[in-house]
């Protein structure tokens, strides 16, 4: 393996210079293949973050006029507000592009694909071509996903994100039109969220089988498997949760997507249904098959959403404290106890389908269990900056953040864990308020860590501190007065998608609380134009970045910023593990992977230099 692995950095010292298309468009290296994710990512948290301030402009106030868009999208409409159906496409997109166009292409596409070979010590990705593909193939889904809301009749998927039977299976009378909501929610845009949602999955997959097999076999010498940060080890459990578990959605959105096409019948269930003028069926099927099939994936993808982020987040507080990372074996097992318990758990969505209350006991045990490998990972964290010379980056900031608030999400989980408990609050804004704890703050505070924190890697330059921080700290404050409220209003019975809530004489005393939210969301969206505004000016004005301006221990920073074709100018070799801070025998507080035995210091010429006094990269090659 270290023959091939030196034979390639020869190599590619000599790589023929590419034209556009090719090194930027069609690329197959990896990092240019992360940064592709990257930017299509952020593009798509607004979108996401522009039907969110839709969905909480109606909740906030839901007999007001919507500015400009309602004049554009509902002049007909009395008062220029928001229809209800439109409200349905709303929570149901929103939904559906943060969790399969953000989050999973942020944390698994970008930051997998940039830093696996960086941080093994690889070249690239075992299979550049199908890295390629994996890219691509989120295109499709891209697309179908933002022409739904134009397609007629009916407009996009409105059935909501987990397109439960029999509201999204049942299928149109031909040259009918829609005639009652249950029609439109299940119509042609869901057609086109079954599509968009098929090609993610693919796309997942082909990353995942490149991130295993990279991993397992294109090592740098001396990379054991305990010698590898915590960021390759997440990338590597989630990577296999994906193998395992896409497979079984994607045979569900097939299914589904039979049964609105052909007229089969795998989820409808028998006898015959009525919507409004009009009858499907008799059907065959079993709506709670698709429940299965479907929580039996997102469940594990709740975890394909965090797990990426706790690898991250894991390095970043160990950089930042100057101490090695507490228990680093431990946190490996406990990433691979929460994948392992991660598949066994999926019926806790289902409390309230009918389960027998034997089956729900099962679940709900595994479901409080999966509690004590979150807890040895926090209690790590916390260890290890204790004592520690923290350093408060703004990538430190968002990675303290999100510890915080995964321990606020995990808590509250723990209640719904509870079948009893879960009987009051299933379909409540508690369940909003944890699932936007776990999934849009952990993993939105891990993804911002990682920008800011491999920015410089990426593109060679710093980004703003002091925006940083600002920019940080509105989005914590605004993230906590959003999320936090909906618990409350939970616990007073407010129930999820429903697009008037003064409809309901025991809400209406809870709706200062929902404009507040409303308001507090508003802030946090615009919080992120600071974030975009500071990403594009560094990219060009930053200060430059030397190799290493965190003096950090682990192998991406000992490449040049940003990392030529096929990474490395020396082929590295690994003699220690990734955390090795604050050695008493050493006159640097850090201790670099490939830095051998009985070297004290790092040689002058490839010092890294800090983020006050950054290096200027010599030509190599």
């Amino acid at each position: 393996m270290s023959d091939s692995i030196s034979h390639g950095a020869e190599a590619h010292a000599h790589h023929p210079e590419l034209g556009f298309m090719r090194k930027y468009v069609f690329s197959e290296d990896h990092k240019m293949i992360g940064i592709q994710f990257l930017f299509s990512g952020i593009i798509f948290l607004f979108v996401g973050g522009l039907l969110a301030w839709l969905v909480r402009l109606q909740l906030g106030w839901p007999h007001a006029e919507v500015p400009i868009l309602g004049k554009w999208l509902w002049s007909g409409s009395a008062g220029n507000r928001m229809p209800p159906d439109f409200y349905n496409m709303a929570f149901t997109m929103h939904a559906s592009v943060m969790i399969f166009l953000v989050i999973i292409p942020l944390l698994t596409g970008a930051f997998g694909n940039f830093t696996i070979p960086l941080m093994i010590g690889a070249g690239d990705m075992a299979f550049p071509k199908l890295n390629m593909m994996s890219y691509w193939f989120m295109w499709p889904a891209f697309v179908v996903f933002l022409l739904s809301f134009v397609v007629s009749p009916g407009g996009a998927a409105a059935s909501g994100w987990t397109s439960y039977p029999t509201i999204a299976s049942v299928t149109m009378p031909a040259g009918q039109g829609f005639e009652s909501p249950a029609q439109a929610a299940s119509g042609i845009g869901q057609i086109m969220w079954l599509v968009g949602l098929i090609f993610v999955g693919v796309s997942s997959m082909m990353g995942s089988v490149n991130y295993i097999t990279t991993i397992i076999n294109m090592r740098a010498p001396g990379m054991t498997l305990f010698r590898m940060p915590m960021t390759i080890w997440a990338m590597f459990i989630t990577a296999i949760l994906q193998a395992f578990a896409l497979p079984v959605l994607t045979v569900a959105l097939f299914l589904q997507l039979l049964d609105k096409t052909i007229n089969t019948s795998f989820f409808l269930p028998p006898g015959t249904l009525n919507f409004g003028n009009w009858t499907a069926g008799p059907g065959g099927g079993q709506p709670l098959l698709w429940q299965h099939l479907f929580w039996f994936y997102s469940h594990p993808a709740v975890y394909i959403m965090i797990l990426p982020a706790m690898g991250m987040v894991s390095d970043i507080i160990s950089t930042f404290s100057r101490k090695a990372l507490f228990g680093y074996k431990p946190m490996v097992f406990a990433i691979a106890g929460i994948a392992g318990l991660g598949f066994i758990v999926w019926g806790h969505h289902m409390f309230q389908s009918g389960m027998d209350p034997r089956l729900g006991t099962g679940f709900m045990i595994a479901t409080i269990l999966i509690a004590l490998p979150s807890a040895v990972k926090t209690f790590n964290w916390l260890g290890t900056t204790y004592q520690g010379n923290l350093q408060l980056t703004t990538a430190m900031l968002n990675a303290l953040a999100f510890v915080s608030m995964f321990v606020i999400g995990g808590l509250s989980g723990i209640f719904m864990a509870a079948t009893t408990v879960d009987v009051y609050i299933h379909d409540t804004y508690y369940i909003v308020g944890h699932i936007h704890y776990v999934l849009f703050m952990s993993s939105v505070f891990g993804i911002f860590a990682g920008v800011y924190y491999w920015f410089p890697k990426m593109f060679g330059r710093l980004m703003n501190e002091k925006w940083g921080k600002i920019h940080f700290f509105i989005t914590f404050v605004s993230a906590n007065l959003t999320f936090y409220p909906m618990h409350i209003l939970g616990t007073g019975g407010h129930m999820r998608r429903i697009a008037d809530p003064l409809q309901y004489e025991f809400l209406r005393p809870l709706q200062p609380m929902n404009q507040l939210i409303s308001i507090s969301a508003f802030v946090l969206g615009f919080a992120q134009f600071i974030f975009v505004a500071n990403f594009l000016y560094s990219l060009f004005k930053g200060p430059k970045a030397g190799r290493n301006p965190w003096n950090s221990n682990t192998l991406e920073w000992t490449c040049p910023s940003p990392p030529p074709h096929g990474n490395f100018d020396i082929a590295p070799v690994v003699y220690r593990g990734p955390y090795e801070y604050g050695a008493p025998d050493r006159e640097d507080d850090f201790w670099p992977q490939t830095l051998p035995p009985g070297v004290a210091k790092v040689p002058a010429e490839e010092a890294p230099h800090t983020a006050e006094q950054p290096k200027v990269e010599k030509e190599h090659g």
